[in-house]
């Protein structure tokens, strides 16, 4: 990783050494997991609120939904959506605030409200977001995406396509600091090729670029279990914890309280010293453990 922090504006800075959840906030009325639920600035900064105090890293605001089939929405409306959402967010918490948006208008409008992070699901493919992203010089997700998932060589490709929207930004006038990578779960890819991408996240990893995994609530997760939307939780926590062992450094997610335990979990179990459980350190060696003040 080449970075174990991000610049934000304002002199701020994103840690990350150590895996950290983005909360997804979409206020669409179609989006495929929670369309309509926040589409007010109350309802919308209720739940930010929510995710923060669960502990969320980031809020990830969504003015278009970008599921498969959905009608696209005209720049006028996904700002109508986002910017007074921005707003209200941008007044009342700390933590960074990203943009999901393809269209360099909504970003750039984005920006002046409030955002911190451009998210962009098409990887830079419009110059006009490349130029954006290096002029405002914060950090930007570079998702992997094509229109037909047709492959000769899936992983070779999708790594071509990720390095491909680093070099727009960098031709652009960006740097290598604010580059974040998504290998796009879900977007231009069938099942297999999903699971495929998720079984070989280390090649996207080796990259050298911070890696963010947003399969929260997928259908890749539905396929496999047989699961509606609403009943895929444990599978969405399955594949965050899979990430991290393999060196995501954000999980994108809906559920954020679970998703944030699930993470302690393992952080704490990787940071667990091996002599903790070592013989004559009690009647039930690395059988208790220690009140840290945790609800079991």
């Amino acid at each position: 990783m080449r970075s174990k922090a991000l610049s934000l504006p304002g002199g701020r800075r994103l840690l990350l050494d150590r895996p950290i959840v983005m909360g997804i906030l979409n206020v669409t009325p179609d989006s495929f997991s929670d369309g309509g639920r926040y589409t007010t600035v109350e309802q919308a900064l209720e739940h930010a609120r929510a995710m923060v105090a669960c502990g969320a890293a980031i809020i990830d605001v969504g003015g278009e939904s970008t599921r498969p089939g959905h009608t696209p929405v005209p720049a006028e409306e996904e700002l109508r959506r986002v910017l007074p959402v921005l707003r209200a967010l941008r007044a009342a918490l700390d933590v960074p605030i990203s943009i999901d948006t393809s269209k360099p208008v909504v970003a750039e409008a984005a920006l002046a409200a409030g955002a911190d992070i451009l998210n962009d699901i098409w990887g830079l493919q419009d110059p006009a977001m490349a130029r954006l992203a290096a002029e405002a010089k914060v950090p930007v997700v570079i998702m992997h995406n094509r229109r037909e998932p047709e492959y000769s060589d899936l992983l070779g490709e999708i790594r071509a396509d990720l390095l491909l929207g680093v070099e727009r930004l960098l031709q652009a006038g960006g740097r290598d600091e604010q580059v974040i990578l998504d290998p796009g779960i879900g977007f231009g890819k069938t099942y297999a090729q999903n699971l495929a991408v998720l079984k070989r996240l280390p090649t996207i990893v080796d990259l050298g670029y911070p890696v963010l995994l947003g399969a929260s609530r997928k259908s890749v997760i539905g396929l496999t279990l047989d699961l509606p939307v609403d009943r895929r939780l444990a599978g969405s926590l399955a594949v965050a914890v899979y990430g991290v062992l393999r060196g995501v450094a954000i999980v994108r997610a809906h559920d954020v309280c679970e998703t944030v335990q699930a993470l302690k979990m393992v952080a704490a179990i990787e940071a667990a010293d091996a002599a903790a459980t070592g013989a004559g350190e009690g009647p039930n060696p690395g059988v208790g453990a220690p009140d840290l003040g945790i609800g079991r």
